[in-house]
């Protein structure tokens, strides 16, 4: 069984990912002063529960920042390991692969692995939009992709889990696409997908960095977490209306957030990591 499905271990893993971690920690200490030399604009720490029980919900972006940012704040903040789940792809990788995701903290996102976790107040990261919200044709940069997404709203409920949106904006700027979803390349990807995966909304973009080439555009993060939402359902209340209740108001919440943070990037001269403008970067 891969290290990245075994839910029976998920609190007691091997020794050998507890020695990896405590490497892939040591460098995560070790590249502070690199990350605070980019300034990351980071607000609503506060807003994080003390005891380091609930889950984050957030937004994928093309440049895959928020996975490492909203985990790298989040223990920077708590000093505690959050728990991503990730796709059942990845628990079909080579063995190396797998134990370094394990090591920071990863499994497979299925049910019975955020049950687990909750039952032993872990902090748990999740993005529903999965994979497909990671692929932004023209005009879709900073939008959520929640369609038929409600599972960890569920499985929230059920544990009282209280749920932190956590929205960041500069990911989907790293690379920009200039096709789009219903243009010919966007239709030729959605077929592809759908033949090879079974995914139609699974389609990727052509995108862009610097000019025409491929050299990431150097973009400041912006990351804001929101006021916890209570996942208690009330009395009287079906489970599965309670569920979409919550899907919606985290939705919501995590999409005015990405407004918020809009407004704040275009007021701020450090906004493409200008030197220059450094000293002048906004803050929370």
């Amino acid at each position: 069984m891969s290290v990245m499905t075994d839910t029976a271990n998920l609190m007691n893993q091997p020794g050998r990912i507890r020695a990896l971690r405590r490497a892939v920690e040591t460098i995560a200490d070790g590249a502070a002063p690199l990350v605070d030399l980019c300034r990351p604009y980071v607000d609503g720490l506060d807003h994080l529960p003390r005891d380091g029980r609930f889950l984050l919900v957030g937004n994928h972006t093309q440049s895959g920042t928020e996975g490492l940012l909203i985990p790298y704040a989040v223990r920077r903040e708590l000093g505690t390991l959050v728990r991503p789940l990730t796709d059942r792809a990845f628990g079909r990788m080579p063995g190396p692969a797998a134990d370094l995701l394990a090591a920071c903290g990863a499994t497979v996102g299925a049910p019975e692995s955020a049950r687990e976790l909750m039952r032993h107040d872990q902090p748990i990261l999740v993005f529903p939009g999965g994979g497909r919200e990671i692929g932004k044709f023209k005009g879709e940069e900073n939008t959520l992709n929640w369609r038929g997404r409600a599972g960890f709203a569920r499985i929230a409920a059920e544990h009282d889990y209280p749920i932190v949106p956590a929205g960041l904006i500069g990911g989907d700027d790293v690379y920009r696409s200039f096709t789009t979803r219903d243009g010919a390349w966007g239709r030729l990807s959605a077929a592809l997908s759908s033949h090879m995966a079974g995914k139609p909304d699974m389609a990727m973009p052509l995108v862009r960095g610097i000019g025409p080439t491929m050299i990431p555009r150097p973009q400041r993060m912006y990351l804001r977490f929101a006021e916890p939402i209570d996942s208690t359902r009330p009395a009287g209340v079906a489970a599965d209306d309670w569920a979409e209740s919550l899907k919606t108001r985290t939705q919501e919440s995590l999409e005015a957030v990405l407004a918020q943070l809009l407004q704040i990037r275009a007021a701020d001269p450090y906004r493409q990591l200008n030197p220059l403008a450094w000293r002048d970067a906004v803050q929370p």
